[in-house]
């Protein structure tokens, strides 16, 4: 059974920082795109960043651009966003995704993880 679990979510004041992780297991991910999307209740799922099976590329949101870095881990099934300058518009539960293309669309991913909130206070 495939399962994604993030980590790292929490509360922050505007300007901090936090680091997310992602922990894929049930099937080897070492040749497969992964990514962050987040979402607010009663909003589309947005996305954020992705990241190539080797860490040879990387795509950003242009919300987040500069500020986040989407990195592999030492560990080919994980996976870390480092979040930094962080403002209140990032408040949302942020979603690890793997199994889809070099996409920026949620559609395209096949596994999801249960989330993570994000907070971040003005």
């Amino acid at each position: 059974q495939v399962q994604l679990v993030e980590s790292g979510g929490g509360l922050v004041q505007a300007g901090g920082s936090l680091r997310l992780s992602c922990a894929a297991s049930g099937r080897a991910f070492s040749r497969d795109t992964m990514a962050w999307f987040r979402q607010a209740p009663g909003k589309e799922r947005e996305f954020v960043a992705a990241i190539t099976w080797n860490g040879a590329a990387t795509l950003y949101g242009d919300s987040v651009k500069g500020r986040f870095t989407i990195s592999r881990g030492g560990a080919t099934n994980t996976m870390n966003l480092q979040m930094n300058s962080l403002k209140p518009e990032d408040t949302d539960v942020y979603y690890c995704a793997a199994g889809g293309g070099w996409s920026r669309s949620s559609g395209d991913y096949k596994y999801w993880g249960q989330g993570t909130q994000v907070t971040v206070s003005s």
